[in-house]
């Protein structure tokens, strides 16, 4: 029977690009995401291209929306929880705390709900998978990036609590860290639609990560044989030696 993987945070970036390599590698993927009219789009090209795609529109903060879609599926075996992403870039003293309130919903408590959610099939399906998209901000801090580091740093301890508590069943966990990705929207986003301030951050940065560059990384660990778990992957560009020390051509 052909595997299902559900990709949340899939309307672009970095969730985009790992639903389309998975429906590459065979799955019939189930992309989920809040903007239905991205996903649906992406679903029908790759259907298109030969591929088993369906669109389903998700707000990972949603509880009951995640159980609906858990409700919803025949089986699962792969989860890629991706749906996340940062709001401002202010310091702990002068943030606010809505932001990091945001924050938290979509990382740490959207990544709950949709393990929680759909743990029972992963289970049932006897060779399951769930892929934690952490970040580099999972483990170093930074100037500006308290409330995101925070996040970051929760998703990090569900992997790993997972990892134990679910140690002699049929499910691996994997995170993924990306360092400095650039995509369409992250730092937009992060920004609230600063384009100049987004594109400081890639500034005099040959080559910084794509959302396919992850997405490889994301499907070949998934690929694995059943007994290889790849408990953490931390990807970044040659130019970022660290959080702090990144190479910059000015």
């Amino acid at each position: 029977m052909q595997r299902t993987a559900v990709v949340t945070g899939a309307s672009s970036g970095i969730g985009a690009a790992t639903a389309a390599k998975l429906a590459g590698a065979g799955y019939h993927v189930v992309l989920a995401a809040r903007r239905t009219d991205r996903i649906e789009t992406l679903a029908q090209r790759l259907r298109e291209q030969g591929g088993q795609a369906e669109a389903h529109p998700l707000d990972v903060t949603d509880r009951a929306a995640v159980d609906a879609l858990a409700g919803s599926l025949d089986r699962c075996d792969v989860l890629v929880a991706n749906a996340g992403g940062a709001v401002g870039a202010d310091t702990v003293a002068e943030s606010a705390a809505a932001d990091w309130a945001a924050m938290f919903e979509v990382n740490v408590l959207g990544t709950l709900h949709v393990t929680q959610a759909l743990l029972p099939k992963l289970v049932e399906s006897g060779d399951g998978t769930i892929v934690v998209m952490g970040s580099t901000a999972g483990f170093v801090a930074y100037e500006g990036g308290g409330g995101y580091v925070a996040a970051k740093h929760g998703e990090h301890a569900i992997a790993a609590t997972l990892r134990l508590e679910l140690c002699g069943q049929p499910v691996r966990v994997i995170e993924i860290a990306p360092g400095m990705v650039r995509t369409d929207e992250f730092a937009v986003n992060r920004f609230r639609g600063d384009a100049d301030k987004a594109a400081a951050v890639y500034a005099g940065v040959a080559e910084p990560l794509t959302d396919e560059d992850i997405a490889d990384a994301v499907t070949w660990a998934v690929t694995r044989p059943s007994h290889v778990n790849v408990d953490l992957m931390v990807l970044r560009p040659r130019a970022q030696a660290a959080q702090h020390k990144v190479h910059r051509e000015l």
